[in-house]
């Protein structure tokens, strides 16, 4: 069994895993996940993932607007944010970005404005960053280098050279599931790029699952398939592979496991 297995982005709160969802929490952290950074995208589930931070030792939580919820923001909820942010589990501002895969359902210039005030959030609050970037590198990149946060670029999907201008700013990359599909070169050429000490793995669960799991609800304990992928890649064992991106990801977020 591989231990220090720490999934950087998560969405426990998701109700896929209503059911199921503390069972499934136990035998994870008792099958070698140390640590959960559960990502929130609304403000509603900005409470959800910090109750569920607040219930368990391992699970830490981001809190931020997803740029698809960007048209409901308001500056009250960037207030609400703040006082959020200041519990003690909340260890980033996210996920935040931007997302132009889908034009009409969030418009371009909302999303834009969001992403940015709430960046100037995290640096009023000193906090790093999770941001979501999907067909949205240009704008993306012009953002990072205007506000040079702490932080990760979730799921990555940019090109290798990309990759090195996100840590050549301080950054750090976090790789899915989606690394071991077969059609997966770019993602392949990116995580290739980077130093390991740049490298988170996450789930985007229960989005994202790996290969051989492909298409079903995703969970921490598939980061076996993600991660042993990576340290091939990379040309090392799998379980020094999770030791460094588990010090990673406490380095990135000022956890102290």
């Amino acid at each position: 069994m591989y231990r220090n297995i720490f999934d950087s982005h998560a969405h426990y709160d998701d109700e896929r895993f209503e059911e199921d969802r503390h069972e499934l929490l136990e035998s994870l952290f008792a099958n070698g996940v140390r640590g959960i950074v559960n990502a929130a995208s609304s403000m509603e589930s900005c409470k959800t993932s910090l109750a569920l931070a607040q219930r368990y030792p391992q699970v830490y939580c981001a809190v931020g607007v997803h740029p698809d919820a960007a048209p409901h923001f308001t500056e009250e909820d960037c207030v609400v944010l703040a006082k959020l942010a200041k519990q003690p589990k909340v260890v980033a501002i996210g996920e935040i970005g931007l997302d132009y895969y889908y034009d009409d359902a969030s418009p371009r210039d909302v999303q834009r404005a969001v992403f940015e005030r709430q960046l100037q959030l995290a640096a009023e609050l000193d906090l790093p960053v999770i941001i979501h970037d999907r067909e949205a590198h240009q704008d993306t990149m012009e953002l990072l280098h205007k506000y040079r946060p702490r932080g990760v670029l979730h799921c990555y999907s940019g090109s290798a050279q990309m990759a090195k201008e996100v840590v050549g700013l301080g950054m750090y990359l976090g790789f899915t599931g989606v690394l071991t599909f077969k059609n997966a070169k770019k993602a392949v050429e990116a995580a290739q790029s980077i130093p390991l000490d740049r490298l988170l793995i996450e789930t985007d669960c229960p989005y994202m699952a790996p290969e051989p799991n492909r298409g079903r609800r995703c969970d921490s304990g598939m980061l076996v398939y993600t991660g042993s992928k990576l340290a091939e890649l990379k040309g090392i064992d799998p379980q020094q592979l999770f030791d460094i991106t588990c010090q990673n990801a406490c380095d990135l977020f000022q956890i102290a496991l």
